[in-house]
């Protein structure tokens, strides 16, 4: 579901005085050379490449994995699919509340900071102690989990109570995957000290681990549903395990003197969780409008797995755009404020906004515009039914006019964590599950069924952004300046010119799609018509997209040699 967000993002610094490593209250003097470590990685747009060019990486590998995944184990055809997702699902509830969520948006600019002020041996030794910490606490979380597990499920799959193979199944691959709540919450922090200093290529590639090891289980175990649902949820403990030591290895190489220990209240671990604990009830909050969807979603057979494979899909621009973008924007923000630049703040929250829509409305047009024609081409095969695909479609539709709230969230959010200020967004996020749950429920009795509850999560996340945007407005922490609005408005126009290339294509697919068979059938290929049309129908669109954006100055040739010049 939506994050939602959220890295996953699906987020702190205050202003002078901050309180340091120690405890202790001071004013932010210039960092000593020692720090300039956290400067490394130039600027927001190079390090958003380098993680966005490693997410997409693993994007690739996860969509490669989600068609294996389904065709596998189908929605609507029997438990496995339903169960898996829950499975797969519930650990990464607590992940992004907690691990990749809260604390790890608290950490980041604490380290940041004492990085930045007090040195590398201080900043370990924070990194260290808020390790134990949340170590600790996501192992006592998993053990609590594991041992009311069959209760736990009646109360976030009210519907699976109906179907008692579903039922159970969905306890034990849960019970499986849980372990992967600590694993992904070392990683998310030695994650965050990675980027602190600069260094994005591990934090953008680990998650690929997670993908190629699913694959590997799953692909043999094709042709039983079940079987693959259980290689599937041990394939995700298998990589959980592999992702913090790869986190670990790369933070120990990156000269941070990490290490495990004992937890201990310390006052700079003291200082994370108070910073940490309004941004958990915010994202508590975001993960309520997950629960409920799930909720409705389990009345509903492969109504899961309907909302899920759409989630997927609509992830890719969230992970590829909002994450990389949030992740390189955070610390930067952060050092910004910390030296009262003004200025930079400015041009960082431009910067971040034209890019992000910059990538995410073609995204969003295309979504919107061939829903069934992506999944249908992505995913209708083996036990993955044209059913299954129609569902899916129109729950795909619906997030896709969320994306770009989904992305702006990542981008309006740090403005207040730069500031220390955690507590707006929790507020915001609990108006904004008033707001979905209200919407699920109506929608889901009216009749929409899932896509009501897709449409749901679209809404909230555009009340959030609202709210946010709104905040910072009046606040004057954040105005768009006109460039950046020119630039969005030229942006949206190049978009719209997408999404009326894509659509009439949808809207005409038999009278394209058919001479690509005969294409393929005479040079010996019987199959992959429809993917092979889907990958012409994008092309098209995204080249109609380059050529307007280009024609209405969205995008200029300059820019385009800057960025190659900053990214070498």
């Amino acid at each position: 579901m939506a994050e939602k967000n959220l890295p996953e993002t699906e987020p702190m610094e205050a202003a002078p005085p901050v309180p340091s490593a120690s405890g202790t209250s001071e004013p932010l003097v210039q960092p000593p050379a020692s720090a300039t470590t956290a400067r490394k990685g130039g600027g927001m747009m190079r390090s958003s490449a380098i993680f966005s060019g490693l997410t997409l990486v693993s994007r690739l590998a996860g969509f490669a994995r989600d068609v294996v995944i389904s065709a596998a184990l189908g929605a609507s055809a029997g438990p496995a699919a339903d169960a898996y997702n829950t499975a797969l699902n519930f650990p990464n509830l607590f992940r992004r509340i907690f691990a990749e969520g809260a604390f790890a948006a608290a950490f980041v600019p604490a380290y940041a900071r004492t990085l930045q002020v007090e040195g590398e041996e201080v900043a370990d030794k924070v990194a260290t102690d808020a390790l134990a910490a949340v170590a600790f606490a996501t192992v006592l979380l998993t053990i609590v989990a594991q041992l009311t597990m069959p209760w736990l499920m009646t109360v976030i799959n009210v519907g699976f109570l109906d179907d008692p193979a579903r039922f159970k199944l969905a306890v034990i691959l849960t019970q499986i995957t849980m372990p992967y709540l600590p694993c992904m919450a070392i990683a998310a922090l030695l994650s965050g000290v990675l980027n602190a200093r600069g260094r994005f290529i591990v934090s953008g590639a680990y998650p690929i681990l997670l993908n190629l090891i699913m694959l590997a289980a799953v692909i043999p175990a094709r042709g039983d549903q079940i079987g693959a649902a259980y290689a599937a949820s041990w394939a995700v403990l298998a990589a959980g395990v592999s992702q913090a030591g790869l986190c670990w290895w790369a933070a120990r190489k990156a000269g941070a003197d990490i290490r495990l220990g004992l937890p201990k209240l310390t006052p700079a671990v003291k200082a994370i969780i108070i910073t940490a604990v309004p941004a958990a009830i915010g994202n508590s909050a975001t993960q309520i409008n997950v629960f409920i969807s799930g909720n409705l979603s389990s009345f509903v057979a492969g109504g899961r797995t309907w909302l899920a494979t759409a989630d997927r899909l609509y992830q890719l621009p969230l992970g590829l755009v909002g994450v990389a973008i949030g992740i390189a924007l955070l610390p930067r923000l952060s050092r910004a404020v910390a030296s009262q630049d003004h200025e930079q703040q400015q041009a960082s929250m431009d910067e971040a906004l034209t890019l992000s829509m910059a990538l995410t409305l073609p995204a969003a047009a295309a979504l919107m515009a061939m829903p069934y024609f992506l999944i249908d081409a992505l995913f209708t095969r083996g036990a993955f039914l044209q059913v299954d695909a129609i569902n899916t479609a129109r729950a795909l539709f619906q997030f896709g006019w969320g994306v770009p709230a989904f992305v702006l969230i990542r981008i309006l959010a740090p403005a207040f964590f730069a500031r220390g200020d955690t507590r707006t967004p929790m507020i915001f996020a609990l108006v904004s599950v008033v707001v979905n749950a209200a919407l699920a429920i109506g929608l889901f009795k009216l009749g929409w069924g899932i896509a009501g509850i897709a449409a749901a999560v679209s809404g909230a996340a555009w009340t959030n952004v609202l709210l946010l945007g709104g905040a910072l407005w009046r606040r004057g922490v954040y105005r768009p300046s006109v460039a950046a609005l020119s630039r969005l408005a030229r942006i949206a126009v190049a978009a719209a010119g997408l999404a009326v290339v894509v659509g009439l294509a949808a809207a005409f697919r038999s009278s394209f799609e058919a001479p690509v068979a005969n294409l393929l059938a005479s040079l010996g290929a019987g199959h992959g018509a429809k993917e092979s049309a889907l990958l012409l129908v994008t092309a098209a669109g995204g080249l109609t997209y380059l050529i307007l954006a280009f024609a209405t100055r969205a995008v200029t040739m300059a820019e385009v040699r800057t960025l190659i010049r900053r990214s070498r």
